[in-house]
């Protein structure tokens, strides 16, 4: 039998691990940037907020839980498995979201973007400009292939933020995913390299 081959990742190993992880600039005086210790209590407050609890299904009890979550973030950038942001005011660097890639796979070139917003932050297209420059930042520089983003059917602002920033609607995944109330159907949406807004 002749040996096959493996296939060439998409993304090569390392791409990530041996840079650091690079602040994005956004319009309204944000930006995304790393969690910082610092930005605990954010994630605190965040994890007290109702919807961004049920959806993200955020727990976070404590200053020192949030640190250790923030850790993880970082940990998860040198593992190449994640890749998480803050939305942030670039003027004094408050933390007012997050938004980034959960399910990195670089051989297969693929991650699904997960992302909240405080409720002060809410209203003004934030999430849909932090995705599209994510997304960029995936299909082109760091090189993926296949971007996902899967809300619950229960949730129509994801399901508007993946209209509005290109994620094309592939179907839906029964009981995909379990919620405090119960399981929930997602939608799948998708984008695939080429297929970028704004791009040909």
């Amino acid at each position: 039998m002749i040996p096959v081959p493996p296939l060439p990742p998409t993304v090569p190993a390392g791409r990530t691990a041996r840079h650091p992880q690079p602040v994005l600039s956004l319009g309204q005086g944000l930006e995304l940037r790393p969690w910082r210790l610092a930005d605990a209590d954010v994630l605190v407050t965040a994890a007290q907020d109702p919807a961004i609890r049920k959806w993200n299904l955020l727990r976070v009890e404590s200053p020192d839980a949030a640190r250790l979550r923030i850790e993880r973030m970082h940990e998860r950038w040198r593992a190449e498995t994640g890749a998480v942001w803050a939305v942030a005011r670039a003027a004094d660097g408050r933390a007012l979201g997050l938004v980034g890639w959960n399910d990195v796979d670089l051989a297969d070139g693929s991650a699904e973007i997960v992302y909240w917003v405080l409720p002060g932050a809410r209203g003004g297209g934030v999430v849909a400009e932090a995705v599209r420059r994510l997304s960029r930042w995936a299909l082109e520089d760091l090189g993926l292939y296949r971007l996902r983003l899967c809300p619950s059917v229960a949730n129509p602002a994801s399901c508007r933020v993946a209209d509005r920033t290109g994620f094309v609607l592939e179907g839906t995944m029964r009981g995909a995913l379990l919620h405090e109330d119960g399981r929930h159907d997602q939608h799948l949406h998708a984008l695939v390299r080429g297929n970028l807004p704004g791009t040909r």
